[in-house]
């Protein structure tokens, strides 16, 4: 398998479906490393490198999103994908604002797990393996390869998902984007839920960009957006 040996943090309370997991993604040549509980996650965070994480999100001694939020604080890069039950769609809200990356809902299969991880980590090779993509906003400078937006001195590290919805609007700026648009090329998906989502991102990149006051993202009601910057 190409991907082989990439190492994996698989945070899951139920060891049952923890060793599920371990051992079909071990089958596929994944390193994994199962956690019985949040602190156990943070632990192994601390004093490893991962290349994606797996975080349920009810645990003991520290849930999902509290590891999210650890995690959060010391990688940028690392994608994190949560494992979330069915009925838990605020948690799934919950999930992006701690710093999730995506989510998957149980029960799975383990062949869906697999390919979400492979988007994933195909996603973050290609960001090591390409040139410097930047992008000029305003009085803000937004590197979308090492997740950073600039403004004046300082630096705001941004999720791999804030990202790519700021590189879209970047290379869609001063036109009017559909909302279905937005979520399709983003996220892959148009739905009720995934639009909740996109707009909690909406909503932090707003915040950057009162650093500049040329530089707005604008509602446009019943449609969609506008990513008002200044013309070169």
């Amino acid at each position: 398998m190409q991907a082989s040996k990439a190492k994996v943090l698989l945070a899951e309370d139920d060891l049952s479906l923890g060793y599920v997991i371990k051992d079909n993604l071990s089958d596929e040549g994944y390193d994994v490393i199962l956690c019985p509980d949040g602190q156990t996650a943070i632990d192994k965070f601390d004093k490893n490198e991962f290349d994606i994480c797996l975080l349920d999100v009810m645990m003991p001694n520290k849930d999902g999103f509290a590891v999210a939020k650890k995690i959060r604080q010391q990688s940028d890069m690392v994608p994190i994908i949560f494992l979330t039950a069915k009925s838990m769609e605020e948690d799934k809200i919950k999930g992006f604002q701690s710093g999730a990356d995506d989510y998957i809902t149980k029960p799975f299969s383990i062949q869906e797990l697999i390919m979400r991880i492979e988007v994933f980590l195909r996603r973050t090779r290609k960001m090591h393996s390409e040139k410097t993509l930047s992008y000029k906003i305003g009085n803000l400078q937004f590197s979308y390869t090492d997740l950073k937006l600039v403004i004046e001195k300082e630096v705001f590290n941004l999720t791999q998902k804030e990202a790519d919805l700021l590189k879209f609007l970047c290379e869609h700026s001063n036109r009017i984007l559909k909302r279905e648009e937005v979520l399709l090329n983003v996220w892959g998906k148009d739905d009720y839920f995934l639009g909740r989502s996109m707009d909690v991102f909406i909503t932090k990149l707003r915040k950057y960009f009162k650093a500049d006051p040329d530089v707005n993202l604008e509602t446009i009601h019943g449609v969609g957006f506008r990513f008002n910057t200044p013309v070169a």
